[in-house]
């Protein structure tokens, strides 16, 4: 096939696709693909690396994996998931390399076809999942490859790092986007309130059954079902779950017709499944039901080039509205806290922040928020012995003498997250 068939071809597709040589270079585009990565320049004729990634080299030669030299070498289709220069700014994207051989059977021209993918951002953005760490990334590329299948997914990870999010970004890259994404709590599930919520009952069913409910299972009906927290789930109801799966078809309480189920399983926990097996706390046949396609949830310390681009999605989702934002001293406090509890913990923690801030910034002390650190601390608002509350100095000199113990030592980082001069924490420390 010519080169101009091959690029009328390509105009036939709604998605960006290009076609280049065996040396990165671009031979022809289609119009998709100038729409969202030309900029309005020439193409042709210039290096894919250099508009994708405004590279100099090609992208395995600067640390990416590149699809078109795996290619090359597999002689077969080849897909990776990069951060692209769109007209938009960068995106994930998802690429997809194939090779086309010529009437000898040599690979000498490679389409490339993109696919931007809607369900993350790599900026600030207002809902959804955002991020562009090498962690991220990881989960994001196994995302997008189960995400148009009709795969069970597991998805393990710490509690607070996004799970339900993750599976909401599955289901609105599956063709089952347009039905219904039914989220269930599993933790807490009793064998009854398991039976009624997921599978409904029957007017009359027991006391109270005054009509007939619809269940989860059925409201899921041609969608998606999200079992959080199902290494909660007690070993009675892993039985009844396991026989849903199995046989696709359920009764609802207190009736007898067998209803037939039709959704798509999205699970998560924050348990070591694999070791609550071989404990016989968590049935091994449901867990390999289950446990189809593993996405590993990164925590938020597996991606802490992440924090900057998280907080600011975040102040804008707990404060729309307000044209708020961290100082440079806030920011630098967040790089320096744990976070155990990830990203809900930041999220809460910025919350709280944004309402003790009344201007347009969030300080230092917002962030530490003294009142509430001192619930923790050995500061105390009174005298124990004698009720009388403390003067302003005592409460200060012993709130000092808690983060400087706290903090080890480290007088510059002490400062820091007190939004103060090291000077001025020097001078005050002299009454310690």
């Amino acid at each position: 096939m010519s080169l101009n068939k091959i690029g009328s071809f390509l105009d036939s597709f709604d998605e960006p696709s290009i076609v280049m040589d065996a040396n990165y270079r671009i031979l022809c585009a289609n119009r998709a693909y100038l729409r969202d990565f030309s900029n309005d320049e020439p193409v042709v004729g210039r290096m894919c690396y250099e508009i994708s990634h405004r590279f100099s080299v090609p992208c395995d030669q600067a640390g990416e994996s590149c699809p078109l030299q795996e290619s090359r070498t597999s002689g077969q289709k080849e897909r990776v998931l990069h951060l692209h220069y769109t007209a938009r700014g960068e995106e994930h994207v998802d690429v997809e390399t194939t090779p086309i051989r010529d009437d000898n059977g040599e690979r000498t021209l490679y389409v490339e076809t993109m696919r931007v993918v809607r369900q993350a951002s790599s900026r600030p953005a207002a809902q959804g999942l955002v991020g562009r760490s090498p962690a991220f990334t990881r989960m994001l590329s196994r995302m997008m490859r189960v995400a148009p299948s009709m795969a069970t997914v597991m998805l393990l990870g710490e509690t607070g790092t996004g799970k339900e999010l993750v599976a909401q970004a599955i289901h609105e890259g599956s063709p089952r986007a347009t039905r219904p994404f039914v989220a269930v709590d599993c933790s807490g599930l009793t064998e009854t309130l398991f039976e009624s919520e997921l599978f409904g009952y029957e007017k009359g069913a027991f006391t109270g059954a005054t009509h007939r409910k619809q269940g989860l299972v059925e409201a899921a009906s041609g969608g998606t079902l999200f079992l959080d927290e199902i290494g909660d789930l007690p070993l009675a109801l892993q039985v009844k779950l396991l026989r849903l799966l199995e046989t696709g078809t359920y009764r609802r309480v207190g009736g007898v017709e067998v209803l037939p189920a039709d959704f798509r399983l999205i699970s998560a926990t924050h348990r070591d499944l694999s070791t609550m097996v071989k404990a016989e706390a968590f049935r091994r046949d449901l867990y390999y039901r289950i446990n189809t396609f593993p996405i590993h949830t990164p925590a938020l310390r597996e991606r802490a080039s992440d924090l900057a681009l998280l907080a600011e999605s975040l102040v804008s989702r707990v404060a729309p509205g307000r044209a708020l934002h961290l100082s440079s001293e806030a920011s630098a406090l967040l790089a320096e806290m744990p976070f155990e509890g990830n990203i809900r913990e930041l999220r809460n923690l910025l919350e709280r922040a944004s309402l003790l801030a009344d201007g347009d910034e969030i300080e230092p002390r917002h962030i530490l928020d003294i009142e509430s650190e001192a619930e923790a601390s050995p500061v105390v608002r009174t005298n124990e012995a004698s009720g009388a509350w403390l003067t302003l100095k005592e409460n200060e000199r012993r709130y000092l003498a808690w983060a400087v113990a706290k903090y080890q030592g480290d007088r510059p980082a002490l400062a820091r997250c007190l939004g103060i001069s090291e000077r001025t924490l020097f001078r005050k420390l002299g009454d310690v």
